[in-house]
């Protein structure tokens, strides 16, 4: 990046023999061009800081909460309030799977009947829905 600096400056003082007239004239019309495009900080608007700098990322924010953090959020207190619910006979799928019926229902722990006399202990937290009766 030093270099082009090094080379910018030659050319806008007119200092290098390796380079031609037509191309240092062409560099010093785009930084003209560049340096008019600028903002002018007296024209009373300043650099555009302040509240409106943060505008753009309030609203993406604001975009994210409501795609995708507020529906984890509803998603996630729905699957708790169906786990604080669950009571025995209830036919529940577990996550990796396996469907069954709740045998017993503790604070933190079920015991479930997946099979004729097989009966599993899992974690609250690994039912991942309650199913309709008709299905098998």
């Amino acid at each position: 990046m030093g270099g082009l600096l090094d080379l910018l400056l030659l050319i806008k003082n007119r200092q290098s023999r390796y380079i031609s007239r037509p191309y240092i004239q062409e560099v010093q019309m785009m930084t003209e061009l560049a340096y008019a495009m600028g903002a002018n900080p007296q024209a009373g608007q300043g650099q555009g800081g302040g509240l409106m700098g943060f505008l753009p990322l309030v609203i993406i924010f604001v975009i994210f909460y409501f795609l995708l953090i507020r529906p984890q959020q509803k998603k996630a207190k729905e699957q708790k309030a169906m786990l604080d619910n669950l009571k025995k006979g209830d036919k529940v799928i577990i996550s990796g799977g396996e469907y069954g019926v709740l045998e017993e229902v503790k604070d933190n722990t079920v015991i479930v009947k997946i099979a004729e006399n097989v009966r599993v202990k899992y974690g609250k937290g690994y039912i991942v829905a309650l199913r309709q009766s008709e299905d098998e």
